[in-house]
């Protein structure tokens, strides 16, 4: 099994540009299925009911074609964030998580889609509810060694 990747608060600092890119482009293509999806949802329900009705196909494809994309887009962001070694909590409100190694133990700093810099962090088992502020401990934090 691969080491898990664990990175310092300036490390995880110096990734959020990037990060919130992609999480954007994430949260955008998840909205654009909902909407697509509910959209073709309603169709299907207003042809049961109507017993039949004329349909624009082409635009129905096109609705359709824009979802596909939408969810390759958002496969792909979330892949690259994944591929960074940063953990997807969720993707309705943006929240993502970096392990940390502090006092020889894996935390997780905490950063929320609209905050400004990562200021909190939680235990593995805690998730969200559980957050607290960047302490001493935290700022301190170091590198796991990789072994030889």
């Amino acid at each position: 099994m691969a080491k898990q990747k664990t990175f310092t608060l300036a490390e995880a600092q110096t990734l959020l540009p990037v990060l919130k890119s992609l999480l954007k482009r994430g949260m955008d293509a998840k909205i654009i299925i909902e909407q697509t999806e509910k959209e073709l949802q309603d169709l299907k329900h207003r042809i049961l009911l109507s017993g039949g009705l004329m349909v624009d196909v082409p635009a129905t494809a096109r609705k359709r074609a824009e979802s596909d994309k939408a969810v390759q887009d958002a496969k792909d962001a979330l892949a690259e964030i994944e591929a960074i070694g940063v953990q997807i909590k969720d993707l309705d409100v943006g929240l993502l998580d970096f392990p940390c190694v502090v006092d020889d133990e894996i935390v997780l700093l905490c950063w929320k889609y609209g905050e400004e810099k990562i200021e909190y962090w939680h235990g593995v088992e805690e998730g969200f509810r559980g957050r607290k502020p960047i302490d001493e401990r935290i700022l301190k934090g170091k590198k796991r060694e990789k072994p030889n």
